[in-house]
C-alpha cells in the first residue's frame, strides 16, 4: 500500500484517522485528528511536558496553554519519576536519574518502582489520584494513558513541549501520534516496541528451511511440520504469547493480515469473518494440529531455552534474548497474509506522562526532566540495555546495530507499522477482554465465532458505558 493510496476518510471531532501504512518521513501520520496543531517546535536539545486542563473542562492549577505563562514558574526542588522499569532497565534508568541530578542544581529527581509491570503503575497511579503523593513523571502502558484522558487526570503536553524547546518533529512520528487525542499530544514516547518474528536458526536449518522469516503464515503453517520433524528437540514449532500477557496486542497482526480488525474507529468489527478466520486458523495450529502452543510463562524465555523454534515478542525483549540464548536467533518482520502482508505490525509499549493535579513547579520540574531522560543520546543508552527501539530520529543507531545487528530489522519494521485498533487502545479493559476471548478459542477450543460475537458485546459495551459519554 503505498502512501499516495491512503486516504483518511472525515472524522467526528474526537476522531483519529483510521489505521493505514505510516511512512516516516509525512508531516502527518495516520493517528493525527482534525484539528490537530503541530506540538511546539525548537532545540533539539531536552524536553520536557505539562500543561493546561484537558480539553473536556475542568479546572487545573496549570497555567494557561500559552507556552509564555510558563516563563515565571520556577522548577520544584524534587519530584519522582514512576516506573517499572520496561525491559529490566532499572539499573540503566537510575544511571540516567544520576546523571541528570548531577548536572543541574534546580531539581532532585527519584526514581520509583511503582509496579512490576503497566498494570501495577497504573493502579498505584490510581491510587495516588485519590490519596495523594503524585509523581511528577509516570509511565504509561499504550493500553492505559487513554482513561486518564478520560479521567481528566493528566495534561496535555502542548505547551510545555513549545516552552522547553523541543523539537518534537525529532520523534519518530508514528509513535509521537500514539498519544494525541483531540488534538492534542497526552504523553511522549519512551519504552516503544514492535513485535518481531524470532526463530531459532538451528532449528532452521535442521529442518532445511530458508534463513529468513515466514512471509505469510500460511507459509509458516507448511514450515511447521518440517520443524516438528527435524529432531531440535523442541516442544513446538511455534509459541504464542501468554493470555494474561499481550495475546490482544499481537493477535492484531494475524487479524490485520486475513484482512479483518477489532474494530473501525469506535465501530466494533472484532466478529466479522475475517477475524474469525485468523483465530480458527491460530486454533487449528495449537488444538488440531499440534505445532503451536502457548507459554505459561513467557514466550522469549521458551525461545530462549530451546524449547521452541520460534515465537512473537516485543523488540523490548531482543536484548534478554540474545544473552539468554546459546544459539544463533534469527529476527524478521512479522508474517502477514492472506490478504495482507503489510502493514500488519502494531506498535506499542509505554509513554511519559505528567498528572494534572500536582502543583506547575512540579509539572515544570518534570518537564525539565522528561527533555534530559528522552534526548537522542539516551534514548540509545536505554534502547541498547533493553531494545526498546530508539525514539528519536535523530539517534545515531551505529553502535546499536554493530552490537546487536537485529535491532536493525526492528527499526526498519517502523516503516510500515499500523496504528492499533480503537478496541484495545482505547477502551478500557478491552485489551484483556481480547486476550481471554482469544485465550477461550485457543486453549478450551472453544467456537471462534461463538466466542468474538461474545466479545464484540462486551466491548460495545465499555464504549457505550465508558467512553461514549466522554466524547463531547
Amino acid at each position: 500500500m503505498s502512501p499516495a493510496l491512503f486516504r483518511p476518510r472525515p472524522q467526528s471531532r474526537n476522531a483519529r484517522t483510521p489505521g493505514g501504512l505510516h511512512v516516516p518521513d509525512l508531516a502527518l501520520d495516520r493517528r493525527s485528528f482534525l484539528s490537530l496543531s503541530a506540538a511546539g517546535a525548537g532545540a533539539l536539545a531536552l524536553a520536557a511536558c505539562a500543561g493546561p486542563s484537558t480539553a473536556s473542562a475542568g479546572s487545573s492549577s496549570t497555567p494557561s496553554a500559552s507556552a509564555a505563562d510558563w516563563a515565571g514558574v520556577k522548577p520544584a526542588k524534587e519530584i519522582s519519576f514512576w516506573s517499572n522499569h520496561p525491559g529490566g532497565s532499572q539499573e540503566t534508568e537510575q544511571k540516567l536519574v544520576d546523571a541528570y541530578n548531577a548536572a543541574q542544581s534546580d531539581t532532585k529527581v527519584t526514581l520509583v518502582t511503582a509496579g512490576k509491570n503497566y498494570e501495577e503503575v497504573a493502579q498505584r497511579f490510581q491510587t495516588a489520584l485519590a490519596g495523594g503523593g503524585l509523581p511528577g513523571l509516570v509511565i504509561f502502558s499504550d493500553v492505559w494513558w487513554f482513561r486518564y484522558f478520560l479521567n481528566d487526570s493528566v495534561i496535555p503536553l502542548d505547551s510545555l513541549l513549545a516552552a522547553v524547546d523541543i523539537d518534537t518533529t525529532d520523534f519518530r512520528p508514528s509513535f509521537f501520534a500514539d498519544y494525541q487525542f483531540d488534538g492534542q499530544q497526552w504523553a511522549v514516547p519512551y519504552a516503544r516496541s514492535t513485535p518481531l518474528f524470532y526463530y531459532n536458526k538451528a532449528h532452521w536449518a535442521a529442518a532445511g528451511l530458508p534463513d529468513r522469516s515466514p512471509k505469510t503464515w500460511q507459509e509458516f503453517g507448511d514450515w511447521a511440520p518440517k520443524l516438528k520433524g527435524a529432531s531440535t528437540g523442541a516442544q513446538n514449532a511455534f509459541q504464542y504469547p501468554a493470555i494474561a500477557g499481550y495475546a490482544g496486542w499481537t493477535f492484531q497482526n494475524n487479524a490485520w493480515g486475513q484482512g479483518g480488525s477489532y474494530s473501525d474507529e469506535w465501530d466494533i468489527t472484532i466478529d466479522a469473518d475475517p477475524v474469525v478466520e485468523a483465530l480458527e486458523w491460530v486454533r487449528k495450529g495449537v488444538q488440531d494440529d499440534k505445532w503451536a502452543g502457548v507459554t505459561a510463562n513467557d514466550q522469549a524465555a521458551d525461545l530462549s531455552s530451546g524449547a521452541v523454534s520460534a515465537t512473537v515478542s516485543s523488540t523490548g525483549s531482543l536484548v534478554g534474548i540474545l544473552k539468554a540464548a546459546s544459539f544463533d536467533v534469527g529476527v524478521g518482520f512479522l508474517p502477514g497474509g492472506p490478504a495482507a502482508t503489510e502493514p500488519v505490525c502494531p506498535s506499542g509499549g509505554a509513554g511519559l506522562g505528567i498528572p494534572k493535579d500536582i502543583t506547575p513547579e512540579e509539572q515544570l520540574a518534570a518537564a525539565s526532566f522528561l527533555k534530559f531522560l528522552t534526548q537522542p543520546d539516551n534514548a540509545v543508552t536505554f534502547s541498547a540495555a533493553t531494545g526498546y527501539i530508539p525514539t528519536r530520529t535523530s539517534a545515531d543507531v551505529s553502535t546499536l546495530v554493530a552490537g546487536a545487528p537485529q535491532i536493525q530489522t526492528a527499526i526498519d519494521q517502523i516503516a510500515v507499522v499500523r496504528t492499533q485498533d480503537f478496541a484495545r487502545a482505547f477502551l478500557p479493559g478491552g485489551d484483556k477482554v481480547i486476550a481471554d476471548g482469544f485465550g477461550r478459542v485457543v486453549t478450551q477450543n472453544e467456537d471462534a465465532k461463538t466466542v468474538l460475537t461474545e466479545v464484540k458485546a462486551q466491548l460495545t459495551d465499555i464504549y457505550t458505558t465508558d467512553v461514549k459519554p466522554h466524547l463531547v
